[in-house]
């Protein structure tokens, strides 16, 4: 007996190290494909560079995560609002250790593959709602025994939907809202499955929605009704037919314009009377119909910025008001604990953040209300989608003294402290005076648990590597110095002009991010090459190496030798004394706190920068 124990636990082992190596080739290919049979206009897939041969690499790609950051094996691929078009693709098989597929808000299109059972094997959690689905719901889908989600909401699937999936053993999430669907529901568990769930589905019955009626009764009924109807039915089948055609053709026609087709805002129907609850006195009051009309009913056209916290929408008010309304990303945090944030955050004012106006709750959707930031995103500003940025050094450094103030009171005067987590210089929005304003703070804590630090670490709130610090691999933990690190990131695009996680300037041959290139420039003792190109030789050169060298500080790789926020803003401040940008030291240090310990350290740091 012991011998056969032992000969079962080798063979068990031998299994798993044969899925290792396996799966890393196979999850390779099956990331190629997957790229390969998707369309990606907004080029979300760029990061998705097969070149790279070392273990691991793949981990780092926007939207995928893996059993373990060291190896190529897939956990979970998660593609969401991305724009993606194309056919689902079926080289996802190759991925054998998936367990997590979420390609919802997109424009996938035809039918779900027949035989998905085979494709997706060990699949818990599958979402395709929000895309352009058309056939039929597979009944293979019975056979992902491991399922404990499945979405299928707003796409055109019509048919009936598959019996045998009331047979899902591990099943606690399922929904079809917003198709075509029509015939009797599958026979779930009591309470499983709620009649929300089938919303907008006009053709389904049985529980919990109204009785399927008898078939034979339905017959005599039409047979009766199109005698009577004789001839005019005739009359009137051709006018339908005639108007079917012609509003099918509008619909096409404004899906083109607006391929989300503004789905989910649809789903809102019957809720527009709902109020949103502002903190600003000065704004009039609203409900959801003025925000609806305010967006052009959340048209894609209105998109502005889009991350994994959710989407911003450009609202314009008939007075001619301009405000953003982020519609934050699905959270299993109950409603209790959305308001209670909300009353959080309302209250966090500063002269440096972007003000949250106001929110509002309508079923299941969380809508944000914030002052419009007429410049945009500093990362657009920087890295403009043709030519290069105009940004003259005062303005640059200007930008970065007001969101490390504004970072800094977060961290040391906002009560109760706030980590931000996601720092990049996508969250750091510039008024009509290019005054920066920090965005997407407090949001990290409305994320589901494994999106506020495994995801963040995987994908970054931006999908953006580049601004993660090393530590999370390891801790998957949120810190006041992680924050720094992020901030260091931003500092290295300001002076550099270089993209967090694409450096144009490096060799060809070099593959990493924009900190990886600092390091690899320090250590050659060509730090000075960093610099950009256009802020060279106009007589702050002297500037520009302080603030590389308070940049470089923040990014270095052991934590506690990292400077705190409230340190990287006295520093900052100290290079811009020359200028008359009237920034007041409005933070205040808890004596608690030890924030203020290293302040001898940072005399002296000054000293020797000067």
């Amino acid at each position: 007996m012991v011998v056969g124990s032992q000969i079962c636990v080798v063979s068990f082992f031998l299994l798993i190290l044969r899925g290792m190596v396996n799966g890393t080739e196979n999850d390779i290919s099956c990331l190629k494909s997957v790229k390969d049979a998707l369309k990606d206009p907004y080029n979300y897939l760029q990061s998705w560079s097969f070149n790279n041969k070392t273990e691991g690499y793949i981990c780092k790609f926007i939207g995928v995560e893996c059993w373990h950051p060291d190896e190529n094996r897939v956990l979970n691929i998660k593609l969401s609002n991305m724009g993606l078009k194309g056919q689902f693709p079926r080289g996802i098989q190759n991925c054998t250790s998936l367990t997590g597929l979420d390609f919802s808000l997109n424009r996938l299109s035809q039918t779900i593959p027949a035989d998905i059972s085979t494709l997706l094997t060990f699949v818990t959690s599958l979402d395709l709602s929000s895309n352009d689905f058309t056939g039929e719901i597979p009944g293979s889908l019975a056979n992902c025994t491991y399922l404990n989600t499945l979405k299928l909401d707003q796409n055109q699937l019509t048919g009936q939907i598959p019996a045998n999936l009331s047979q899902l053993p591990r099943l606690k999430t399922f929904s079809v809202t917003n198709n075509l669907l029509t015939g009797p529901v599958p026979p779930f568990k009591t309470g499983l499955v709620g009649a929300e769930n089938y919303a907008n589905n006009s053709g389904l019955c049985g529980l919990p929605l109204e009785p399927c009626r008898d078939s034979s009764s339905k017959s005599n009924t039409a047979v009766i009704a199109g005698a009577a109807a004789g001839g005019v039915t005739v009359a009137a089948l051709g006018l339908a037919i005639g108007m079917f055609f012609y509003v099918r053709r509008l619909s096409y026609r404004k899906k083109e314009e607006d391929p989300e087709g503004n789905k989910w805002a649809r789903s809102l129907k019957g809720t527009k009377t709902i109020k949103v609850s502002m903190f600003e006195k000065a704004i009039s009051k609203m409900n959801l119909s003025d925000l609806m009309k305010a967006t052009d009913n959340f048209s894609k056209s209105n998109i502005i910025g889009s991350g994994r916290s959710g989407t911003v929408y450009k609202a314009v008010l008939p007075d001619g008001t301009s405000l953003m309304v982020k519609r934050l990303q699905e959270s299993q945090h109950s409603e209790k604990e959305f308001l209670s944030e909300m009353s959080t955050l309302g209250s966090v004012k500063h002269r440096n953040l972007v003000p949250l106006l106001g929110f509002c709750l309508a079923k299941k959707e969380r809508l944000l209300v914030y002052k419009n930031m007429p410049n945009g995103t500093l990362h657009d500003q920087l890295h403009p989608a043709t030519g290069a940025s105009t940004m003259d050094w005062p303005l640059r450094l200007k930008i970065a003294i007001g969101a490390a103030k504004g970072l800094a009171w977060l961290h040391h005067s906002c009560n109760p402290r706030i980590i931000h987590r996601n720092i990049s210089s996508k969250c750091i929005l510039l008024d009509n005076d290019f005054e920066p304003k920090i965005s997407d703070f407090g949001l990290a804590r409305l994320m589901n648990p494994i999106d506020t630090h495994l995801s963040t670490f995987v994908n970054g709130e931006f999908g953006d590597l580049g601004y993660v610090a090393p530590e999370y691999a390891k801790t998957l933990v949120a810190t006041p110095k992680g924050d720094v690190y992020s901030f260091g990131t931003v500092l290295l695009e300001l002076v550099t002009g270089e993209r967090a996680t694409h450096v144009a300037k490096a060799p060809e041959t070099f593959k990493g991010n924009l900190v990886e290139w600092i390091q690899q420039l320090t250590s050659n003792a060509k730090l000075h090459d960093a610099i950009d190109e256009s802020l060279a030789g106009k007589d702050v050169d002297q500037e520009l190496f302080q603030f590389l060298k308070v940049a470089c500080n923040c990014v270095t790789a052991m934590p506690k030798e990292r400077p705190t926020m409230y340190e990287v803003f006295q520093l900052l401040r100290a290079i811009g004394s020359n200028y008359n940008f009237t920034i007041e030291d409005e933070i205040m240090l808890p004596e608690d706190s030890g924030d203020g310990d290293n302040l001898g350290e940072l005399i002296v740091a000054r000293e020797r920068q000067n």
